[in-house]
C-alpha cells in the first residue's frame, strides 16, 4: 500500500496555494484560539495567520529589486509593516502572474513572493472557521523568528503535540475503519509504505493488522539516527534499498557528499575517503546489508540489483530514477536498458545474485 499514512489522514492543500507548506492535515483536530492561550502562546489572528511581511527582510529575499517589489507588489501598512496587493495575494496568483517569464529577475521575485505567501504561523481551517493548524515547518519563517524565546518555546510545544500526540486515538479510529476492509479484501500479504512523519498510531495500528513496514536504510523511523540499522529491522518488515519516489543507490551517492563520507565510514565500516562513483563493490556491499537484515522479505528495485555490476548497469545513474514526486513530467519514466532475454544470458551476473541470496538464507 502506497503511503499508508493517507488511510490515517491526507495532506490537504488549498486550490490557491501552490507551495505544501500552506496544507493541513484531514481530517484533523485544529486548535481553537483558547487551547492555543493553555500552552502559554499569545495567539493573534490579525498578524499570525496572514503573510508576515516586514520591511527588515525584504532585501535579504529580494535584494537589488527590492524597490521594484515594493513599487508593484505591496501595500505599505505602516510600522514597516506590508500587504500583498490583489495582484499577488495568493500563490496561484503569483503563477499566473509570471507565467512565461524566464529572465533571473522575474523568478527570483516571483519564487520570493511565494516565500511571502508562506510566511504565517497558523492556517485557518477551511470548515471550522476561527479553529487553526500550526503551518507544517513553521519554524522556519520570519513571524516564527519574531517571537521572544519564551513564546518560541510555547509555539514548540503546541507544534510538537499537534503533530506527534494529539491526533493519535483520532488517527487511529480513521485507520481502523478505513484499513481492515481494504485487506479483507485479498489473500495478499500486505505491505505498507510507512515513510515519512510518521503518527505514533501507525505502528500500533500495523501491528494489529499484521501490515508489514518498509525499511530503507538512508530513512530511518528513528529521528535520532541518520542511517537505519539493518541488523535491527523488524520481522514483519519489508527492506529495501530504494522506491520508486527515491533516486537509485548510485544517485544518491553523489547527491551529498559529506553524508556519503559517513555512510563509507559509519555503515560500510570502511576507511579514508569515499570513491565520489558509487562503485559496483559499494553497491554489493549496500545490497548485502539488506539481504542479510532480519526482515522477512527483501524486494529491490531491478537497477540497484544491476548496480553491483559494472557491465550491466546503466553509464549515467540519473537514468535509473522512476520517479521524481515534485516533477509532474517525471513520473514512471525508467525504461530497463537490457531484455529478460539478455539478463537470462548473463551467467556471472545470475550466478553472483544466486550465491548472495542463498548466503544470506533468503
Amino acid at each position: 500500500i502506497d503511503h499508508i499514512l493517507g488511510f490515517f489522514r491526507i495532506w490537504e492543500i488549498p486550490f490557491n496555494a501552490v507551495h505544501g507548506l500552506l496544507g493541513h492535515f484531514n481530517p484533523a483536530l485544529p486548535f481553537s484560539p483558547e487551547e492555543l492561550q493553555g500552552y502559554g502562546f499569545r495567539f493573534d489572528a490579525s498578524w499570525q495567520t496572514v503573510p508576515y511581511i516586514r520591511e527588515d527582510f525584504l532585501d535579504e529575499i529580494f535584494g537589488a529589486y527590492t524597490g521594484e517589489v515594493k513599487e508593484r507588489f505591496l501595500v505599505h501598512k505602516g510600522d514597516g509593516r506590508w500587504d500583498l496587493n490583489v495582484l499577488v495575494d495568493t500563490q496561484r496568483k503569483i503563477v499566473g502572474y509570471f507565467s512565461g517569464a524566464s529572465d533571473d529577475m522575474s523568478i527570483l521575485i516571483r519564487d520570493g513572493l511565494m516565500r511571502l505567501i508562506d510566511d504565517v504561523l497558523f492556517l485557518e481551517d477551511p470548515d471550522r472557521p476561527g479553529y487553526y493548524h500550526p503551518r507544517i515547518s513553521a519554524q522556519h519563517t520570519h513571524v516564527y523568528h519574531s517571537l521572544d524565546e519564551d513564546q518560541k518555546s510555547c509555539f514548540n510545544r503546541l507544534y510538537d503535540d499537534f503533530y506527534y500526540h494529539r491526533h493519535d486515538v483520532f488517527w487511529k479510529d480513521e485507520a481502523l475503519r478505513k484499513l481492515p476492509a481494504l485487506i479483507s479484501s485479498t489473500d495478499m500479504l500486505v505491505c505498507g509504505e510507512d515513510l515519512g512523519m510518521i503518527p505514533h498510531c501507525v505502528p500500533e495500528v500495523m501491528e494489529r493488522l499484521q501490515i508489514l513496514s518498509l525499511e530503507i536504510q538512508r530513512m530511518p523511523k528513528e529521528s535520532w539516527r541518520e542511517f537505519g540499522d539493518t541488523w535491527a529491522y523488524p520481522y514483519r518488515s519489508v527492506c529495501t534499498t530504494s522506491t520508486h519516489d527515491m533516486s537509485g543507490i548510485r544517485a544518491w551517492w553523489e547527491e551529498d557528499r559529506a553524508r556519503t563520507q559517513r555512510f563509507f565510514n559509519e555503515i560500510l565500516g570502511e576507511q579514508g575517503e569515499a570513491p565520489y562513483f558509487c562503485e559496483p563493490w559499494i553497491c554489493e556491499k549496500i545490497v548485502e546489508l539488506n539481504l542479510f537484515s532480519p526482515s522477512m522479505l527483501a524486494i529491490l528495485p531491478l537497477q540497484d540489483w544491476l548496480s553491483i555490476d559494472g557491465r550491466l548497469r546503466r553509464e549515467n545513474p540519473q537514468e535509473e530514477r522512476i520517479n521524481i514526486p515534485a516533477h509532474s513530467r517525471h513520473y514512471w519514466r525508467y525504461r530497463m536498458h537490457l531484455s529478460i532475454e539478455q539478463l537470462l544470458e548473463e551467467g556471472v551476473f545470475n550466478t553472483r545474485l544466486r550465491e548472495l541470496i542463498e548466503r544470506s538464507g533468503r
